[in-house]
């Protein structure tokens, strides 16, 4: 099994569009189909990633870059770079607080998450457990649910 992709997308809302569409094809691969925890928020992290690339990042001429890597300990880690390295990331909301949440939401969902720089632009990359937690895997042992008693004979 091939353990990483990348690919070059066009830095605009079909481009962004795409790189969630890849993902989900992508995790679907390596055996998280669609529908499942894990393939759903990793389209989720890319979107908000993707996004953010091609509105705040993008350079007039130049691509963006998507990156699934499988690490060890069954994680996967997003990388979405751009062109752009003169904008710094933040945690700000509109005061229509229509905007400036997708840093927030790839906080929440991530393992942890952060930022490179590069000679040209940045990479934002977050890590993704592949692993579903004991208790949501089926047939998972679960405690009992009480029970109302019957009546006694």
């Amino acid at each position: 099994m091939n353990a990483e992709i990348s690919t070059r997308l066009s830095s605009t809302p079909r481009g962004a569009r795409l790189a969630r569409l890849l993902t989900a094809q992508q995790l679907a691969a390596w055996g998280h189909p669609y529908g499942s925890d894990v393939n759903g928020t990793a389209q989720h992290i890319v979107a908000e990633l993707a996004a953010n690339a091609v509105t705040h990042g993008r350079v007039p001429g130049r691509d963006f870059e998507l990156r699934l890597l499988i690490l060890p300990e069954d994680t996967l880690r997003i990388e979405v770079s751009d062109a752009r390295g003169d904008r710094r990331l933040r945690f700000v909301t509109a005061p229509d607080g229509e905007h400036g949440h997708g840093l927030l939401l790839v906080s929440l969902l991530a393992l942890t998450w952060g930022v490179s720089e590069r000679d040209v632009g940045k990479t934002v990359w977050a890590e993704l457990a592949l692993k579903e937690p004991e208790s949501r895997r089926p047939g998972a042992s679960r405690s009992p649910s009480p029970r109302t008693p019957g009546p006694v004979d």
